[in-house]
């Protein structure tokens, strides 16, 4: 059943704005080297997070913070909010399940809960548990009557009027199951893709690389396959991803490539090897972690007709050969307010609940 909603209507659009943007100012604080008195605080938090997601490295975590906190100004919030029509109604308990892949994945979700007056559920991954738990406290410092609007749960949801659930292909069937019956967005699998012709620049390339390898390639927005053309020469490609080459420092990411180019060599599989990353020839989009899949294309408009068959496996086209929705290089990692995950309009959503 629906949550007891008492009749004081929620606080004011201006009210919330106001407080994302303090957010956002105090996320950029965490992510300067010099926040003063505070900082002992700001580097244990970000000690805390890392100890326990080894794939939370502080420079992962702080390109997150630094995200946000661009994000998180006057101008863009106004800007993105421009397009819907967001009355002061009674607010809904909206019950959010979050993935945990990357720091703060899921704060897209939870600020467009917030900013549209509704009260969030949300259930952490336990991959990513202390990073916005943290970022709510300041919230509520902020604004004291976003406590009565944030609840975070270990347990069973209950008592919550819509969901919105992130996962993959597998948990989008028990998502299904149990919230089928409420209105809900059920997110599954996706993956981010290039589409090169061999003409771009080095520093195209260099930029790709970041989309490529920022985050360990965890993400949805990071590349994790290539559309090269017939003879396509990888001799710059390589060249260009040495920029990350220090990756293969990372204990975590050098054992994921130990053990997928051993499984590879194993079956015989050719790899292309540049001794931090593998390519692979291979149809698929979902690669593992440290590999990156490729595929050849002979026409791109017949490229273009296959990837929009593929649509729903795609979160980013990369690209400048003109294909819709493409992105520039070295944008994946950038998205803007208005970039919703597997192109679901939230705002739209929640402002359309009955």
């Amino acid at each position: 059943m629906p949550n007891n909603r008492n009749s004081k209507l929620s606080m004011q659009l201006k009210q919330r704005i106001n407080a994302f943007v303090s957010l956002g100012k105090f996320l950029r604080e965490i992510d300067s080297e010099a926040s003063g008195e505070n900082t002992y605080m700001h580097e244990s938090f970000l000690r805390k997070a890392e100890a326990e997601n080894g794939w939370f490295i502080q420079e992962n975590i702080k390109f997150a913070l630094s995200s946000w906190s661009n994000a998180l100004s006057e101008k863009n919030l106004q800007q993105w909010l421009s397009n819907y029509k967001i009355e002061e109604t009674e607010p809904k308990t909206i019950a959010v399940i979050m993935a945990g892949n990357i720091p703060l994945v899921g704060f897209h979700d939870f600020l467009s809960v917030l900013i549209t007056g509704n009260k969030v559920l949300a259930k952490l991954s336990s991959n990513d548990k202390s990073l916005l738990p943290f970022l709510a406290e300041y919230l509520i410092s902020v604004e004291p009557e976003f406590k009565n609007y944030i609840v975070f749960t270990e347990g069973r949801l209950e008592n919550f009027d819509a969901v919105i659930a992130t996962g993959s292909n597998n948990t989008s069937r028990y998502f299904d199951y149990y919230f089928g019956k409420y209105p809900n967005i059920i997110r599954k699998n996706r993956n981010s893709i290039t589409v090169l012709t061999g003409n771009e620049s080095t520093a195209e390339l260099q930029k790709l690389a970041d989309d490529i390898f920022r985050y360990f390639g965890l993400g949805c927005r990071n590349v994790s396959k290539l559309y090269i053309p017939e003879n396509y020469d990888f001799e710059s490609f390589f060249k260009a991803m040495f920029s990350w080459k220090e990756i293969i420092h990372n204990h975590k990411y050098i054992n994921n490539y130990d053990y997928n180019k051993a499984v590879y060599l194993m079956d015989s599989f050719p790899l292309l090897d540049n001794e931090f990353m593998l390519l692979k020839e291979d149809n698929g989009f979902s690669s593992p972690i440290s590999v990156i899949f490729y595929e050849k294309y002979t026409s791109l408009n017949n490229l273009k007709e296959e990837l929009e068959t593929q649509s729903e496996n795609i979160q980013c086209i990369v690209s400048t050969v003109g294909l819709p929705n493409e992105i520039n290089f070295g944008k994946a990692q950038h998205p803007e307010l208005s970039d919703y995950a597997d192109g679901i309009d939230t705002v739209d959503f929640l402002l359309k609940l009955p």
